[in-house]
């Protein structure tokens, strides 16, 4: 078995986001919402469970409700986990529980199938983020705190690499179905699910392969489901101990809302608020991942030189600027696509560095402990709750003011919110 720190294993461990980041890109934030819109938008209103929705709503409050799933499993998957030391089978677990629903995407065809692409909507994402509560909870225990920053790192930058690759190559397909002798237009986005999948759950293996399972060769306690609420409870009553870590996961809190909201509703904002075309948006979104490339490594670098927190501040403060630029934007101006492509580039350039920070910047601030499925699930948890208030209240303001230019804007709040908590945070041994 591969030791802690061995280079093998942190690029093992790694190489989950290569895996797993296709999903983010492609069914979260670039060709799927794309689709689900173009889909949707022809009738207004679509009918579910018997009553209508606003297709935009409804998208939202199905991502909502896929957070609310892990939100609730969490601490029972953080408690099995940590009490029978299973980490790598769960982590396997949902790898094919998201990678198989995101095929089953194949089947949404129309309106009259929108019930698969709600339903596997919600497992894919549910399959997603849970393996994530895993894959996180390995990094302190396969790097050393002084490797974790660019293990972390090492991950998103491998996961926008992996995810690039395939976006091109569905961008191929979509754009160019001619030179594949596909006329329905509906094929290429759907055949790009398939490959998703196939490409999560393949290149998974890697990774499974070398993770080691019980770390620290626990045995099954008793009640160890019901441990991990009662794990959950500790770790919050514990945080009065740890000033630090509390005043972090609060900021977390608050950047989480519109990070992960931003990530998620851009392609539908390009197509819907701005009326851009479906391969300008794929562009955009493809120039976000290219630049995150450069934009993890390069603030990785300075966190070398100047430390976790202000480097967390300038990216922050850079995210409430693309807020403001958001709502700023005129779908009417000559420009407009350029302004676009601009807007692209900037959240690309802080978008890996700020998930990178966070990561490695959370398991810096722990405590000496055995339980780190018990404490990323704790940062899962404000994540995933985080996620939730983003995207109903964007899904909200969407049906209040039929706008999203106003969402995004309210957004930028969260920003200040964190901008302010991390000022709070004092420096410590590896923080700084």
């Amino acid at each position: 078995m591969l030791q802690k720190g061995d280079k093998k294993l942190i690029n093992s461990w790694a190489f989950y986001d290569w895996a797993n980041s296709v999903y983010s890109l492609v069914i979260s934030t670039a060709v799927f919402p794309i689709y689900y819109d173009s889909i949707t938008s022809i009738n207004g209103d679509v009918p579910f469970l018997g009553t209508t929705f606003n297709p935009i709503t409804l998208y939202d409050y199905a991502l909502s409700s896929s957070f609310a799933i892990v939100v609730i499993l969490s601490p029972i998957l953080s408690g099995i986990a940590d009490y029978t030391g299973n980490k790598l089978k769960f982590l396997k677990f949902f790898c094919l529980l998201g990678s198989l629903s995101v095929m089953s995407l194949f089947f949404f065809k129309g309106v009259e199938t929108l019930w698969v692409g709600i339903v596997f909507t919600i497992l894919a994402s549910v399959g997603f983020w849970g393996s994530i509560v895993f894959y996180n909870a390995y990094l302190p225990e396969i790097a050393h705190p002084i490797q974790q920053d660019k293990a972390s790192a090492k991950g998103f930058i491998f996961g926008y690499i992996g995810s690039v690759i395939l976006l091109l190559i569905n961008l191929m397909l979509i754009m160019y179905p001619q030179w594949f002798g596909i006329t329905d237009s509906t094929l290429p986005p759907r055949i790009s699910f398939v490959m998703v999948g196939l490409w999560w759950l393949g290149f998974a293996q890697v990774t499974f392969a070398k993770l080691p399972n019980n770390v620290y060769n626990k045995k099954p306690e008793k009640d160890y489901i019901l441990k991990g609420f009662k794990e959950l409870q500790l770790v919050a009553r514990q945080l009065i101990h740890y000033p630090q870590l509390k005043r972090f996961l609060i900021a977390f809190f608050l950047l989480s809302v519109g990070v992960q909201t931003i990530v998620l509703m851009a392609g539908i904002f390009g197509s819907k608020e701005l009326g851009l075309p479906t391969p300008k948006l794929i562009i955009t979104i493809l120039l976000v991942q290219l630049v995150a490339i450069v934009g993890a490594f390069v603030f990785s670098r300075i966190s070398a030189k100047i430390g976790n927190l202000k480097t967390l501040k300038i990216t922050v403060s850079i995210w409430i600027i693309v807020c403001l630029i958001a709502f700023l934007l005129d779908k009417n101006h000559h420009y407009i696509e350029q302004y676009f492509y601009v807007l692209g580039g900037l959240i690309g350039l802080v978008l890996g560095a700020i998930q990178s920070m966070a990561r490695s910047t959370y398991s810096k601030l722990l405590p000496e402990t055995t339980d780190h499925a018990t404490y990323f699930s704790f940062y899962d948890v404000t994540e995933k709750i985080a996620i939730i208030l983003g995207t109903f209240v964007f899904g909200l303001l969407i049906a209040l003011t039929d706008s999203m230019q106003y969402s995004v804007l309210f957004l930028g709040i969260f920003f200040m919110g964190s901008f302010v908590v991390l000022n709070l945070i004092k420096k410590t041994e590896y923080v700084s």
